[in-house]
Formats: structure tokens, C-alpha cells, sequence
């Protein structure tokens, strides 16, 4: 009774599962997500929902992706058509639902304002009154946003483990700055 009940909501983007950690890719149409995620599968990682993902909130904090049932693990290539991911890379290269755990959104390079270069700054989205990490990617010819994508999970998953690289990087450097300020003071008293 409680899914029956429970707020639902429905995305443009692709799901996947990547190491584990919900991806969710959205962005302007043509844009790319759906030939990240074929990448994706190719090496490895899930489909769970192109095109159309249904969202359903569990719980107060809890997303829960997954495609809709007449879709099925299909996915449309322009150029190419529809294609069976499941037909073509094997059963265990889709998952049925999974939950999101972080939005990847692509933009253009020319669009985006200030692109995110520490990862200190650390950017939300809402859903169904759910926040969720949002990392903004903007594309260009050449970037290779399969591989982008991947780091973004690992990075997930350090971050759930308590380690924040941008953090502990950024103590470094304002500790050695500290350090070289004592040492010029030091100098120029003497």
C-alpha cells in the first residue's frame, strides 16, 4: 500500500549503475546521455532506464529510478534504431530499478557559466523533495564523458566513505601557506 501511495514522478534522462552508485544523466536533448550509457554497458556497467526514467520516493530521502515497462531495456540509437541491450550484452547488463544517487547533468561548453574546478563547491538538485549531489558537465569535442562518468561514481563512493579529496587537498594547501608565512615573517623580523 505504501508504493501504491508513494510520490512518483517521471524524468527525461538515462539511468544507470555504475559501480553500485544510481547515475542519473540528464541534459538538453541530442546532447549525448544515451551513448554514455551504451558506452557504459559496453564496459561493463548496467542500463536501467533510457529516455523516460520513473521516479518513485521511498521513505523521506530515499529515489528509486526505473524504466517504464513498455520500453523495457530498449534503447533508440539515431542512426541506427532501436536496439535489446539485453539481446545484444547479456542479461546481467540491466537492472530493473535502482536508486539514484547522484544527477550528471551535460551541458554545452559554451552555455555553461563557470564550470567546477576544485570540487569544493558542492551543487544539489531536487527531486520529489529529495536532494541529490548534482555534478554539471560541460561537453566538448573530444571529452571522453564515459570515463568522467566513472570517476563520478568512484568519487561517490569515496565521499560515502568519508574521504572528500577536494577537502583534505585544500587543508594542504592553506597549511603550507601558513607554514611560508611564518617563515617570511620570521625573516623579515630578523
Amino acid at each position: 500500500v505504501e508504493d501504491a501511495f508513494a510520490p512518483r514522478s517521471t524524468l527525461h534522462g538515462s539511468l544507470a549503475d555504475e559501480y553500485g552508485v544510481g547515475l542519473l544523466f540528464v541534459g538538453r536533448s541530442g546532447l549525448g546521455k544515451r551513448e554514455c550509457v551504451l558506452d557504459l554497458v559496453e564496459r561493463g556497467h548496467r542500463l536501467v532506464a533510457d529516455d523516460v526514467v520513473q521516479v518513485t520516493r521511498r521513505g523521506s530521502d530515499v529515489l528509486i529510478g526505473r524504466g517504464h515497462e513498455l520500453a523495457g531495456h530498449h534503447m533508440e540509437i539515431r542512426g541506427i534504431g532501436l536496439i535489446d541491450i539485453p539481446a545484444l550484452f547479456g542479461v546481467r547488463s540491466v537492472r530493473q530499478q535502482k536508486r539514484i544517487e547522484v544527477v550528471v547533468q551535460l551541458e554545452d561548453w559554451e552555455t555553461t557559466l563557470e564550470p567546477e574546478r576544485t570540487g569544493l563547491a558542492h551543487q544539489e538538485t531536487v527531486i520529489l523533495g529529495v536532494s541529490v549531489p548534482r555534478i554539471v558537465v560541460p561537453l566538448n569535442p573530444g571529452k571522453n564523458i564515459t570515463v568522467i562518468s566513472e570517476v563520478v561514481a568512484m568519487m561517490h563512493l569515496l565521499r560515502y566513505s568519508g574521504v572528500d579529496v577536494a577537502a583534505a587537498f585544500n587543508e594542504r594547501l592553506i597549511k603550507r601557506m601558513k607554514e611560508q608565512r611564518g617563515v617570511r615573517e620570521y625573516l623579515q623580523n630578523d
